[in-house]
């Protein structure tokens, strides 16, 4: 006997995503008419019988978005979730969200246990390392977003993010209008697809100009960027100018600045990248490319609802503006 035909089933069949024709069987009229009718010529070339008893069990993770972030010590993906909540809040819809702190096992962990849960979408700021997750998501059949680091191709899974290479580019050209003359670029593990792009800018703005590079690779954090205020004084006293690969390197750089006395702003100027709050708190202020990552993460709300009700797929990529904004830290 052939299997039962599924939802799933149904979907593939019809072009559109599993979250899609769940609304249609909940006779939601968020969904076109167009599209309601293809669903409805899929279940009957199939013989789909909706199992409405089944269907009320689930009911309760309905509107559910699955929301899984590579880091949330980070104020930046801090911001970006809370942001992406609230939009999706005040749309009605509920969201589960985990951390899996740069580990790819508990990443396919947590996905799976979301999409065993019925969520209706999933949007992923992933850790690097694995890439099975997102075949559970593809065999699910549930829209899916990859946001601020990309780990699959865009075709398979939309990706979004803030213009890195734009900001460090603008940043990079800042610094070179202060009078810098030996920039360094500070944080950021080698080989990963986030660093190549933020250091993108940088790069080929240094090689316009006749500049030697310096990338002084390391985990982006705190920790790190205050021990890189010794190494630059003790290994490269030349450099007078550095942009970080975030603010959390940027602000331990300052904190290892002044343990050693030096001037901030003269001796040596410093730009951060995605300024989170504690920029324009510190002291001295610090520049830092703004990636207006509050206004991303609503950006991002808008687009996946927009997919689970109006079944419009986001294109492969979307790339948002980002701004300079000087402090006193390079001027």
């Amino acid at each position: 006997m052939d299997k039962r035909p599924t939802i799933i089933d149904v979907a593939t069949l019809a072009g559109v995503s599993k979250s899609t024709v769940s609304l249609v069987l909940q006779q939601s009229p968020l969904v076109r008419e167009e599209t309601r009718n293809d669903v409805r010529r899929a279940m009957a070339q199939l013989g789909y019988v909706y199992n409405r008893a089944a269907a009320n069990l689930r009911s309760s993770n309905a509107g559910l978005i699955g929301v899984v972030i590579n880091d949330l010590r980070n104020p930046f993906f801090t911001e970006f979730a809370t942001s992406l909540q609230m939009a999706l809040s005040a749309r009605g819809y509920a969201t589960v969200l985990a951390n899996t702190d740069e580990d790819p096992a508990l990443q396919a962990q947590v996905i799976g246990a979301m999409l065993e849960h019925g969520v209706s979408a999933l949007i992923v700021s992933p850790a690097y390392g694995d890439e099975t997750a997102f075949d559970a998501i593809a065999r699910a059949n549930v829209p899916a977003l990859q946001v601020l680091r990309q780990v699959v191709s865009s075709e398979r899974v939309p990706f979004a993010a803030p213009d890195y290479p734009t900001g460090s580019r603008l940043a990079t050209e800042h610094l070179l209008a202060q009078g810098a003359r030996h920039i360094a670029f500070l944080g950021g593990l080698e080989g990963r697809a986030v660093t190549q792009l933020r250091m993108s800018g940088y790069l080929a703005t240094l090689a316009a100009n006749g500049r030697t590079p310096l990338h002084l690779p390391g985990r982006p954090g705190r920790a790190f960027g205050r021990e890189a205020a010794r190494r630059l004084s003790e290994e490269n006293p030349g450099v007078d100018a550095v942009l970080c690969f975030n603010d959390l390197t940027a602000l331990g750089l300052l904190t290892g600045c002044a343990e050693q006395g030096r001037s901030i702003g003269t001796s040596l100027k410093i730009v951060g990248f995605d300024d989170i709050e504690d920029c324009a708190q510190v002291y001295p202020a610090l520049s830092s490319v703004r990636c207006d990552i509050a206004g991303f993460g609503r950006q991002m709300a808008e687009t996946v609802l927009n997919w689970l009700e109006n079944d419009r797929r986001p294109p492969p990529e979307t790339i948002t503006p980002v701004t300079l904004i000087p402090r006193a830290s390079s001027l």
